[in-house]
């Protein structure tokens, strides 16, 4: 072995050469352990530096758990892989030791106490060594800020739902309300904890949603309406002031869904006759009943035009077809009389037909699409 003509500044004993791997810089600190013998140095030495405890927050509500200065969505019921995440990146590793293995063998106390049993091996100055470690962790149940706003009914903006001249149906406010869940939601898994809905009620004459912030809410309002058709407005109303003096304003979008529904039956006020309506994004779009050619409102009237409401397509019954009298015109049985009706022929019209669907109402009686596709054009 080479000798250094050192001497063990402790016991006295001869040292050998300071170790290669970790060659000292001109004018460096000499490491003071390193001018120990092999002995000497054992006697004081850890291979591992572990804390006496580690506490995990944990939110009691979400199940976010805080790590750093913030809350972080781990969609984890079982805590044991964070605590064994946690007690990894507290642990230091001497900075001598070489070729290091470790494992960990988490053991459950109770629901919030976990025992995490690590060993570790290693090689320092040529000498295997190993050590075994035992952290406890505790689980605390907290509270986070986003679970807290919500139990405390926090929100920057509302959004109503409601139709033009008429209660919105259960179909719409139901699909209003999923729109906005899943619109809100798509935002939070993008990792915005300042995304979510604080309170949603369902009235007789629509749908009220208090939400997170104003961004959110202007959001699910242009969602819904180009989904469900109809526009929305906004206002706005002063709440108070922040510590910098800036002026915060909660927001509010109304929502005015159109007045008539697709697959509905009206009468617009221009002589035509009845309108199956198929669309209602931006202009209202439908079939004329009597010709089966194209309708659509004008720009004045948007998605509104003065009309009688008739009915629906779900309203028309299955009845005989008697007989074609010329291009314009066949007979039908009249569902409710069964009486033979000579009613106008829609282009639409199958005339190999044994049965067409029909609607009876105020305007008369007539074929409705058997099978229309273009109804179902958004």
């Amino acid at each position: 072995m080479s000798r250094s003509g050192a001497f063990c500044p402790r016991c006295g004993e001869e040292i050998s050469e300071p170790p290669t791997d970790r060659p000292e810089l001109p004018g460096a600190q000499r490491d003071s352990e390193r001018v120990l013998c092999d002995a000497c140095y054992f006697e004081e030495f850890d291979l591992v530096d572990a804390p006496e405890e580690i506490q995990v927050r944990v939110c009691a509500q979400c199940g976010a758990v805080h790590r750093g200065n913030r809350w972080v969505d781990v969609g984890a019921e079982d805590y044991t892989d964070i605590a064994v995440e946690q007690v990894s990146e507290a642990l230091g590793i001497h900075v001598d030791a070489q070729s290091v293995a470790w494992q960990v063998a988490p053991e459950q106390v109770d629901k919030n106490n976990i025992r995490m049993h690590a060993e570790f091996s290693g090689v320092v100055r040529g000498t295997p060594v190993t050590e075994e470690v035992v952290v406890p962790v505790s689980i605390s149940r907290q509270t986070c800020e986003r679970c807290g706003k919500i139990a405390g009914g926090s929100f920057a903006s509302i959004v109503q739902v409601r139709a033009e001249g008429r209660d919105p149906t259960d179909e719409e406010v139901s699909r209003a309300r999923t729109i906005a869940e899943e619109y809100v939601a798509a935002r939070e898994a993008t990792g915005s904890r300042d995304a979510f809905i604080t309170e949603t009620k369902e009235l007789d004459e629509g749908l009220n949603m208090k939400i997170s912030t104003n961004k959110l809410g202007q959001g699910v309002a242009k969602r819904i309406t180009e989904q469900l058709g109809g526009s929305y407005s906004d206002s706005k109303r002063l709440v108070t002031e922040d510590e910098d003096g800036q002026k915060l304003y909660r927001m509010s979008y109304a929502v005015r869904l159109p007045r008539y529904q697709r697959g509905e039956v009206i009468d617009p006020e221009d002589g035509d006759g009845p309108v199956l309506v198929r669309s209602i994004q931006g202009n209202l779009k439908g079939t004329r009943l009597a010709t089966g050619e194209q309708y659509e409102a004008s720009f004045e009237e948007s998605e509104a035009p003065d009309a009688t409401r008739l009915g629906f397509r779900e309203d028309g019954e299955r009845t005989t077809l008697v007989a074609v009298e010329d291009e314009n015109a066949v007979q039908v049985l009249d569902p409710e009389t069964f009486e033979s009706k000579t009613v106008a022929r829609p282009d639409y019209l199958d005339t190999d037909a044994d049965e067409v669907p029909v609607i009876k109402s105020r305007a008369g009686l007539h074929v409705l699409p058997a099978n229309d596709e273009r109804e179902d054009e958004a």
